[in-house]
């Protein structure tokens, strides 16, 4: 047998020998990786759990005290809770609706595609996309709270706003997703930019639009709820009263109507989605 063949096997050994040590240095990585990850995990389930726990009044008497508090219903308070349920669910439908017209032009903004003056109004957009989502909303609640007045208006604009984010997000992405094929064509035959958003792209980001908003209406029914902790009215108002009185019964009354009315929600949402989209 020749150098000149036991040249390339040569080479191949080297190419396989030269594969194997680059796959144990990536299963090494990834082992020292997941280390570093669980030790991260176990060092804060101890520092904030473990550490910071007054494991001496965790008892299963206490547990089992402090449930049996909450099983006694309060049935009195049901006849009380009809309006504030109406008021939060007429709340979080408001806010899905107020949120999707203020997070279309947010999306128009941040589309990159068609945003109407390049990389600034690019960021801008992006901006004011990631302002909203990072902010909770309770947070939202207390600042349209302190400049509105207590009351169902603030939880519906705390709402709205917090729902810009995710709406106007999804929207975005949608639009810079789009097939090109029917803007092209708008575009060919002299179509205005209006008429390539309004025919070309909207068309097809509708369905997107509809699904986005219902998915947010079913969680703006969740986020309606604890509104009332600030002073923001519907369930959660009711729940805060509960909690001042310490009327566990009550509490456990308001918790029960809030899970009904996220389950219809549910519901709602599900059948509507089927119907629209």
């Amino acid at each position: 047998m020749t150098a000149a063949t036991l040249e390339p096997s040569s080479a191949l050994d080297r190419r396989i020998d030269a594969i194997a040590r680059e796959r144990r240095t990536t299963r090494r990585s990834r082992l020292a990786s997941l280390a570093v990850a669980l030790a991260l995990v176990l060092g804060t389930v101890y520092a904030i759990v473990i550490k910071d726990t007054d494991w001496a009044r965790l008892t299963w008497q206490s547990v089992a005290t402090s449930l049996a508090r909450f099983a006694e219903f309060d049935t009195s308070a049901l006849p009380g809770l009809v309006d504030p349920a109406i008021d939060t669910a007429l709340m979080a439908t408001l806010a899905s609706f107020l949120g999707l017209f203020l997070a279309l032009p947010v999306a128009w903004l941040g589309a990159r595609n068609i945003t109407p003056l390049g990389r600034a109004s690019y960021v801008f957009g992006r901006g004011l996309m990631t302002l909203s989502r990072s902010v909770h909303e309770i947070v939202w609640a207390l600042i349209f709270v302190s400049a509105v007045g207590l009351g169902v208006l603030a939880g519906i604009l705390a709402m709205a706003v917090r729902s810009v984010g995710f709406i106007s997000k999804v929207i975005a992405e949608a639009i810079e997703d789009v097939q090109p094929g029917p803007i092209e064509a708008i575009r060919a035959v002299g179509g205005t930019k209006f008429q390539i958003l309004w025919y070309g792209i909207v068309p097809q980001v509708l369905p997107v639009v509809l699904g986005t908003v219902i998915f947010e209406w079913d969680i703006n029914i969740r986020r309606s709820t604890i509104m009332g902790l600030v002073g923001a009215g519907g369930l959660g108002l009711v729940l805060f009263r509960e909690m001042a009185r310490s009327n566990y019964g009550g509490i456990a009354t308001v918790l029960a109507a809030v899970l009904a009315l996220i389950i219809v929600g549910e519901f709602v949402s599900h059948y509507a989605r089927k119907a629209i989209i």
